[in-house]
């Protein structure tokens, strides 16, 4: 299976009662996150069996902007497993209920997505893996100790995005 491991994208400064943060939504940043990553991920030709969010409103956007730019169109499945107080077994579970798919995105939160990432790469769980809002990591999990393939950040996804737009051909006059 290829696991992408995304943490949502930008829904601003987090709000001090409980209640209302879970409801907390994308701001324009965060969406326009999920449309570049969005389209990043379609450009290296990720397919995605299931998209599985956090029970939260940003991841939960995050998951259906991202899964829609991907050409995803059944639901969006919705798991404990990725909410911000979520525990590594309850991870380990979810992968287990989609170990037979090719390519699951799961969109989970800081911290432990990261944390979550550091421990499935490494037997001892000592990778510290900075994953900005909108990153998304890819892990083969048919290796063993799964592997890393790549992690994107949106900052680095629109300098690439912004680098390859442009014609790398000097302009020539016309006569």
């Amino acid at each position: 299976m290829n696991l992408y491991l995304m943490r949502h994208a930008n829904a601003g400064l987090a709000r001090e009662n409980p209640v209302l943060d879970a409801k907390r939504a994308l701001i324009k940043e965060g969406k326009e996150q999920c449309m570049l990553m969005g389209r990043i991920l379609s450009t290296l030709k990720v397919q995605v069996d299931v998209v599985v969010s956090s029970p939260l409103k940003r991841a939960l956007q995050t998951a259906q902007f991202v899964g829609t730019e991907l050409g995803y169109d059944a639901k969006v499945e919705i798991s404990k497993a990725l909410a911000p107080d979520a525990e590594y077994a309850d991870f380990q579970d979810l992968l287990a209920k989609y170990a037979d798919r090719e390519g699951v995105l799961m969109v989970g939160h800081n911290p432990n997505v990261f944390q979550f990432l550091g421990r499935l790469i490494t037997a001892n769980g000592g990778a510290a893996i900075r994953m900005r809002k909108g990153s998304v990591a890819r892990v083969d999990l048919d290796r063993h100790p799964p592997l890393l393939q790549w992690l994107i950040d949106p900052r680095m996804a629109r300098s690439i995005y912004l680098s390859v737009a442009k014609s790398s051909r000097p302009k020539t006059s016309r006569k």
